[in-house]
């Protein structure tokens, strides 16, 4: 029998409670009943149910199951009813008796519509039951289900049935167990995992979920909030906005301004992610107004949390709002965040607070051991207030903690592209149908696959990359401060320093104005110094240098400050103090050979192999030192070689050559040179054909 399997299968999954549940729980139970036990008798008023009139006239007769109701005062036994049934009643407020008196109430609410897919829910429902209860009613049939059509029809799949009842199968998804109540708690199960993972309703679930709204006849307010975040996540601003407006249209009165600073807190948040960060300012003033009004204080908490970080983000949009003091400075406005974090209990404010004290700490070059004391205490929140959302900040931040003391592990420093490349493409795709995601992934990939064209000497490939990560912003500053330093190298590497100076300045302008990350504005001045050399002016960047190389060594950048020493030495070698420039690379090479920076390490041996072709081009003609001076020069040359070989760096790579060319001509044997020299130009010619 199609119904009797289909009740089969939704007893399994569809009901809370199985049939075979409450087969086992009382089949063992004697009744009062001699030879039946409790399970006949559940079985028998199961089928006694036979029609939707029958349906009706049984919830009618539930009140009967409790006792009358008394007046105020207390009923003397004498002038209880005399008509009173001899059973016992239930106690109108039991559980028992409350859960009747429910039962009555909500089916008397429903209307018609749902009361008869109620009835062909209950018909689905017991139809596994058909073969117990043939065993105590031989006359039963597949038709028993309902007394009217009986003789009429031939079987359940009789005309009558089926134009009485449609497809009863159960196949039919309108058939689905739900309720309001149900349909309107997994809307808000959605909107919590939403806004707790930030990643979107799956297509699946998005289908399952419109088409039990529909069979409903009206959706609950909260699917417009679902719709919202979906649309917001994907980047349609015309439909999070529009359903944005709907769900607050149908949750507020005008009476009832509860709510509005939510609204305009989702209004605030949308506008920024959309770039209209005037208009989200303005938004989020009101935001805090209102909730000051309201005295609604962990939406006034989390406002003032997200104009902190939107000032960080967004400096030059804050002009207006640092000028009225509504924020006070960075550590007095962290230090108020947390104290009402703590008193209101809002621990993932209280953990957001903590790694922006963490960032903070890093981008004035305070202490490290204080970034990671607040590291450490958001991270035993995260995890004893079981705060899943905050993980990757906090990973993100420990991250760029072990980068600027140069104990990262970036595949793409170790020239190890593919390896990186498939780590990207495991990311899990239905995290990247938000488009902030997407975002941050396409410019990270962006830039690995730039830095690669740019090391292969494939300038007109990635400078085609390049545009199409300015045309697609992804909104975070470290990402557009990598965008704009790897432009900077690009027209170093088109030996256009003067552009590459120009668009530098620019950028150190901008970085020194906002007061920007101390690791930016060190990478930058580094890479000032660096064009100078490039631009046979080293002597230039000295002072840039130095001064780089103080800073980076009291905010413990120590990738930056083995760099910054690279750069003196340049200059240095540029002066004629070639000792010294050894010396002073050979004291720093072992901690920079740790970072597993491929290119930092090929720039240190350069360096070294400069100062040693100094120092043995000082030495006399044929003498031991100068011969061990170019020993050690080759030496360098070769570990530099390898270095810029695993990034796959032409130019480094032909320029170590030419270098190693000219040292083995000095020492005497041409041959070698040769060699040197024949693969310099095999390399040129390999680049060549694979651009």
């Amino acid at each position: 029998m199609k119904t009797s399997q289909r009740g089969d299968e939704l007893a399994r999954s569809g009901f809370p409670v199985s049939i075979e549940l409450l087969q086992r729980a009382t089949i063992t139970h004697a009744s009062a009943i001699p030879g039946r036990t409790v399970w006949d008798l559940l079985l028998k008023q199961l089928w006694a149910v036979n029609s939707l009139d029958s349906l009706h006239t049984f919830f009618d007769n539930l009140p009967s199951l409790l006792e009358k109701p008394f007046g105020e005062g207390l009923v003397k036994t004498d002038e209880l009813d005399p008509a009173r049934p001899k059973r016992m009643l239930l106690s109108r407020n039991s559980p028992l008796g409350a859960f009747v008196r429910r039962s009555h109430l909500e089916f008397t609410r429903l209307q018609f519509h749902d009361g008869n897919s109620l009835w062909k829910e209950l018909i689905i429902y017991r139809a596994p039951t058909l073969t117990f209860w043939k065993r105590r009613n031989p006359t039963a049939s597949s038709q028993s289900f309902d007394a009217n059509p009986q003789g009429v029809s031939n079987g359940i799949d009789g005309e009558i049935v089926e134009i009485i009842y449609g497809d009863i199968s159960g196949d039919d998804p309108k058939y689905v167990n739900n309720s309001w109540d149900d349909l309107e708690k997994l809307y808000e199960h959605q909107v919590a995992r939403m806004q707790r993972l930030g990643n979107r309703v799956p297509q699946e679930l998005q289908r399952q979920l419109r088409t039990m709204a529909f069979f409903r006849g009206i959706s609950p307010s909260v699917s417009y909030y679902v719709q919202f975040l979906d649309a917001w996540k994907a980047g349609d601003y015309p439909s999070s906005f529009d359903n944005l407006h709907r769900y607050f249209d149908y949750t507020m009165r005008s009476s009832d301004r509860a709510l509005y600073q939510y609204a305009l807190l989702n209004l605030a948040i949308l506008q920024a992610d959309f770039g209209c960060f005037s208009e989200a300012i303005i938004a989020m003033q009101e935001t805090i107004a209102t909730a000051r009004e309201n005295h609604d204080m962990p939406c006034l908490n989390y406002s003032l949390s997200w104009l902190y970080q939107f000032a960080r983000t967004h400096p030059e949009e804050m002009t207006e709002i640092q000028k009225k003091g509504v924020l006070g400075s960075e550590k007095e406005a962290l230090s108020f965040l947390k104290a009402k974090a703590k008193e209101s209990n809002m621990w993932t404010l209280l953990s957001t607070t903590l790694l922006s004290e963490a960032k903070l700490a890093l981008s004035d070059g305070d202490s490290v051991s204080q970034a990671f004391e607040s590291i450490m205490k958001a991270s035993h929140l995260n995890v004893t207030k079981s705060i899943t959302e905050a993980h990757g900040s906090q990973m993100l931040m420990q991250s760029s903690i072990f980068d600027r003391l140069g104990t990262s592990t970036i595949l793409a420093r170790k020239g190890r592209y593919e390896e990186a490349i498939s780590r990207m493409d495991e990311v899990d795709q239905e995290s990247l149908r938000t488009l902030r995601y997407q975002q941050y992934w396409i410019t990270n990939l962006g830039l690995l696959k730039l830095h690669r064209h740019l090391y292969r000497d494939e300038l007109d490939a990635g400078e085609d990359v390049l545009a199409q990560l300015w045309a697609a912003p992804s909104g975070v500053p470290e990402l557009q401060h990598n965008v704009s330093m790897a432009e900077i190298d690009l027209q170093i590497r088109r030996r256009d320093y003067s552009r590459a100076l120009s668009l530098l300045e620019q950028l150190l302008t901008d970085l020194n104005k906002h007061e920007a990350d101390i690791f930016q504005r060190l990478k930058a001045m580094i890479l000032k110094a660096r064009i100078y050399d490039k631009a046979e002016m080293p002597q230039k960047g000295f002072s840039v240098a130095l001064r780089a190389a103080s800073l980076a060594h009291k905010a413990r950048l120590l990738p930056l400050l083995w760099e910054a020493v690279g750069a003196i030495c340049r200059i240095l070698v540029s002066v004629k103090e070639f000792d010294a420039a050894v010396r002073l690379i050979e004291s720093v090479m072992p901690q920079a050979l740790e970072c597993e920076d491929c290119d930092l390490a090929a720039y240190l041996f350069s360096c070294l192999a400069d100062g040693h072709m100094g120092s043995a081009g000082q030495a006399k003609e044929g003498s031991l030192q100068r011969k061990e001076r170019l020993n050690k020069a080759s030496e360098a040359l070769d570990r530099a070689f390898e270095e810029y070989s695993r990034i796959e760096d032409i130019r480094g790579q032909c320029e170590m050559l030419a270098k190693k060319a000219t040292t083995m001509h000095l020492n005497g044997d041409p041959v070698l040179a040769n060699d040197y020299s024949a693969k310099y130009l095999a390399i040129k010619k390999a680049a060549r054909e694979q651009t």
